[in-house]
């Protein structure tokens, strides 16, 4: 398998973006997360971040646990540009810090057992230590160049959250007992023997995350067209991944950052895309789409079935070294298409406009950003957000993104990458207030893969899971996508008319 091998020496400076988000904190220290809303949400609502157990962020050491910190990026309001660079590194720097304390807790299981102050005194309490200098530093180079950032200092702190992944381990949906019954211990992880934890690796997926797509009522929704509703469908045919393109970096988020997303990515379009690529490097670089007008990077989570195999990043940091373990899975077919506005007409997307979708840290952060959809071919009306399907014989996994489609008109990207887009209203297709209706890209993955038997903990037919943070215990809600539009501006203003003229187009 070949991985991106672009070289990683380029300056960042004037080109990093850093991560902010317009989030406040509310009473009691919850966050209320923004306001735009997601395909499962009404716009404009609200969600206040999960708690754990009481409010006191420390489960009971007998229950598998994840790690869950405050975003520190979503406090800065502003980061000026001089300071950007540098702010990013450190941003990336504690979510290496929080991969790092993970991995550190789910190792201590029987440290954990045996004190139960070893958590928060070997482990959290040098975690909250770390963070709070990386704070200090983003606050420092802030300062230098503007107003410094106050509070911050009050986010270094993390809790512990339970995952729930104890207990599932040893009951399925249907209440069937499984994992230590069959004598799998902790430490074993090559998918004929679950780990305590579930997955092969330790941190997820469980029995429990997973449901079978013929006991789920449709649910699926549509908003009512209206007449002047666009109607037009402009389909890009940009493969599959042949090339296995992977990396685990993550342009949008941690420009410059190595290892920036912490699991890998699977990449059709834009070949040039790595932490390092920059609107020109977009704009000359090779692409797998048929219609070379399309430059676009179309980037998402690989699948694994955690069968035990030994990938290529079984070793690496991103991959089996921070749990994501387990054959990467290549979709059997990746569908791209760009369909029109419920309310009225599209306009043009501006060139290298970024878009993410969902929330890879979803599991710790709170539903209001989550935008999973999980299915079967031939129950489609059917989506799941914080369960993988099981899929009857002869029906295969299916994963759906579908990405803001109305756009501020002026910028192509935000301090929280997210700020800059919105999704219109899920039942008149109307864009907020000032925003504009782009054509929405609807991503749809197709994966030929066997049922996991939930009964026996996946031994016999192994579950699978998508790529994620390691603390995010591979949840399905985590699912997320990224798109970066590099198309040539003539052939936007292609699509445009051909979704506004209501055609069928590629």
């Amino acid at each position: 398998m070949r991985r991106n091998t672009r070289k990683r020496s380029k300056t960042t400076a004037g080109k990093v973006i850093a991560a902010a988000a317009a989030l406040t904190l509310g009473t009691g220290g919850l966050v209320i997360v923004n306001v735009y809303a997601s395909a499962h949400e009404t716009p404009g609502g609200n969600t206040v971040k999960r708690s754990s157990q009481g409010g006191t962020g420390q489960p009971a050491t007998s229950e598998a646990s994840t790690i869950d910190c405050p975003d520190v990026g979503s406090r800065l309001q502003q980061v000026p540009d001089q300071a950007r660079a540098e702010v990013d590194r450190e941003l990336a720097l504690l979510d290496s810090q929080i991969s790092e304390a993970y991995q550190r807790l789910q190792s201590s299981t029987r440290a954990i057992q045996q004190d139960s102050g070893f958590a928060n005194n070997a482990i959290m309490g040098p975690l909250k230590d770390k963070r709070a200098a990386t704070i200090d530093r983003i606050a420092i180079a802030i300062g230098r160049v503007g107003d410094r950032p106050q509070g911050l200092e009050s986010l270094a702190a993390c809790s512990l959250q339970a995952s729930g992944n104890q207990s599932d381990a040893g009951n399925n949906q249907n209440g069937q007992e499984q994992g230590q019954e069959n004598g799998q211990g902790e430490e074993q992880g090559n998918g004929q023997g679950q780990p305590a934890g579930g997955g092969q690796a330790g941190n997820g997926p469980v029995a429990a995350d997973f449901v079978d797509i013929t006991t789920v009522q449709p649910n699926a929704t549509a908003p009512r067209a209206s007449q002047r509703a666009s109607r037009g469908t402009f389909t890009t045919q940009c493969g599959v991944n042949e090339n296995k393109l992977y990396n685990t970096d993550n342009v949008i988020v941690a420009p410059g950052v190595d290892n920036g997303a912490h699991h890998t990515h699977d990449y059709v379009g834009n070949q040039a895309n790595d932490a390092f690529a920059d609107n020109d490097d977009f704009a000359g670089g090779e692409t797998t789409c048929q219609n070379q007008g399309d430059k676009s990077s179309y980037y998402w989570p690989v699948l694994r079935l955690q069968d035990g195999t030994e990938e290529f990043d079984a070793q690496q940091q991103g991959g089996g070294a921070e749990g994501n373990a387990g054959k990467i899975l290549t979709a059997s077919e990746v569908t791209l298409d760009y369909v029109g506005n419920a309310s009225g007409k599209v306009v043009a997307m501006p060139k290298f406009l970024r878009i993410i979708t969902g929330d890879a840290k979803a599991f710790t952060n709170g539903t209001a950003n989550a935008n999973a959809a999980w299915s079967c071919t031939g129950f489609e009306d059917r989506q799941l957000t914080d369960k993988y399907p099981v899929c009857p014989e002869g029906s295969s996994v299916v994963r759906t993104s579908k990405f803001q489609s109305c756009w501020d008109g002026q910028n192509t990207d935000s301090a929280n990458h997210r700020a800059h887009v919105a999704f219109a209203d899920p039942k008149t297709g109307a864009c907020p207030s000032g925003f504009k209706a782009i054509p929405q890209l609807v991503q749809r993955l197709v994966y030929d893969v066997d049922a996991p038997s939930l009964n026996d903990n996946g031994q016999s037919s192994p579950f699978y899971a998508v790529d994620g943070f390691p603390e995010q215990m591979h949840k399905p809600i985590t699912d997320h996508g990224d798109f970066v539009n590099v198309f040539d501006e003539q052939v936007m203003n292609e699509m445009v008319q051909c979704i506004n003229t209501g055609r069928q187009c590629q």
